[in-house]
C-alpha cells in the first residue's frame, strides 16, 4: 500500500479494476483548501489516457511490474510472437497490446511489461527510435522547397510516414515510434 506522495512517472497502479501507468503528475497545493495530485493515467489494457485527481494522502495500490527484453519473431492472425532474450521462452501478445506495431520488423528488440505477481504480460513498448529502409517514395520536384514540404514514404515494414523531399528509395532513415515522424537519415 502506498499514498499519493509515492506517485511518479512510469508507476503502474491498480485503479478502477484496471491497470494504469502514470504518464505525468503534478502535486498542487492551492492557497485555500487541501492539497491534491493531478495525474494523467494510461490504461495498460485499452491504451486510453484519462485525467484523474487524487486527494493528497489517499491510498493507491501500486503493482510490481518487471521490464524484460524480448525479440520480435513473427505475426500471427491473433497476435505477435516474441522470444525472451534470457530463457528463450515464446510469448504471444494480442495486437491491441503492441503500440506502433507497423514499425516493428523481425528481430527487433522490445521491452514487455510483465506483472510480477501473475507473470502475465501487460503491454509491449517499442524503443523510442527505429531505423528503417524506405521502400517506395515519389521523387521530389525540384524547386518545390517553400515551407519545408514533405511527402509520403513507405518503409520496409509497410508503414507510411512523411519525410522531407530529399529522401529517396532505398535510404535508411530513423523514425520516432511515438509520433511516427522522420528524425534523420542514417548512414
Amino acid at each position: 500500500m502506498a499514498t499519493t506522495a509515492d506517485i511518479k512517472n512510469g508507476l503502474v497502479i491498480k485503479f478502477n479494476n484496471d491497470l494504469f501507468s502514470v504518464v505525468e503528475f503534478l502535486h498542487v497545493k492551492p492557497g485555500k483548501g487541501p492539497a491534491f495530485v493531478r495525474t494523467k493515467l494510461k490504461s495498460l489494457t485499452t491504451g486510453k489516457v484519462i485525467d484523474n485527481t487524487f486527494n493528497s494522502g489517499v491510498s493507491i495500490f501500486p503493482v510490481r511490474v518487471e521490464r524484460r527484453s524480448f525479440q520480435y519473431l513473427y505475426e500471427e492472425e491473433f497476435g505477435y510472437t516474441f522470444m525472451d532474450n534470457e530463457n528463450f521462452e515464446q510469448v504471444t501478445l494480442n495486437k491491441e497490446m503492441v503500440e506502433a506495431a507497423d514499425l516493428m520488423k523481425e528481430g527487433q528488440s522490445v521491452e514487455i511489461l510483465i506483472n510480477a505477481e501473475s507473470e502475465q504480460p501487460i503491454s509491449c513498448e517499442m524503443p523510442p527510435f527505429v531505423e528503417l529502409v524506405v521502400t517506395y517514395t515519389e521523387p521530389g520536384i525540384k524547386g518545390d522547397t517553400a515551407n519545408s514540404p514533405k511527402k509520403p514514404a513507405t518503409v520496409e515494414t509497410g508503414a507510411t510516414i512523411t519525410v522531407p523531399l530529399f529522401i529517396q528509395n532505398d535510404e535508411k532513415i530513423k523514425v520516432d515510434t511515438r509520433t511516427y515522424e522522420y528524425v534523420e537519415r542514417v548512414k
